[in-house]
Order: structure tokens, then C-alpha cells, then sequence
């Protein structure tokens, strides 16, 4: 009788810090996918999708606005690689649910 033994594939992440089981596959296309594949941990991507519904909810965005999703983009790359690491945006900063402050 043979036995299947699976391997965990680990990353040192940047978000955490630590190392810890890796993504199966990048979260979705293109050069962020990838850096979050190859620099961000299972907990870390967890903690971001529930950040992401708190983003999403707060600010009232709506996911088919190209500037909401570009504003989530940026919120994202912020989380895992950015100084703040997941503080909410400043009030005030631009909503992507049709407008936001006047410019002056």
C-alpha cells in the first residue's frame, strides 16, 4: 500500500512577515497577481478579501466602475507592500461611486 504524502509550499510573506503556505495559483492576472503570488501568504490574502469587503462596503463602490476598481487596485498593493499596510484611506479620499471631494 503506497501512500500520497502532499507538500506545502510556503512563502516568506511580505504582509506577515513570516513563512507560511503559499496561494495555489496567483489571485488573477498580470504583474500584481504574480508579486502577490509569489510574496503573499493563504492568511495574508484571507485578511485582504475580508479589508476588501470593508473597503467595498465603507465606501460604497461599485465593482463595475473602473475607478472603483482601480481605487481597490491600489488599496490592495497599499495592504501588502505599502508603509500603512492596511490602514483605511485618508477621509476624504476619492470615492469611486460617482465623485468624491471637489477639486479646487
Amino acid at each position: 500500500m503506497t501512500r500520497e504524502t502532499k507538500t506545502i509550499t510556503v512563502v516568506k510573506c511580505a504582509k506577515l512577515g513570516e513563512e507560511l503556505p503559499a496561494l495555489d495559483k496567483p489571485p488573477f492576472p498580470g504583474p500584481l497577481g504574480e508579486r502577490i503570488y509569489n510574496e503573499i501568504s493563504r492568511m495574508a490574502w484571507n485578511m485582504w478579501q475580508e479589508h476588501a469587503t470593508l473597503l467595498i462596503n465603507h465606501y460604497g463602490l461599485n465593482m463595475a466602475d473602473p475607478n472603483a476598481q482601480e481605487l481597490l487596485f491600489e488599496q490592495m498593493e497599499e495592504f501588502f507592500f505599502g508603509e500603512g499596510r492596511g490602514q483605511m484611506p485618508i477621509a476624504g479620499a476619492p470615492s469611486a461611486k460617482g465623485g468624491g471631494p471637489a477639486r479646487k
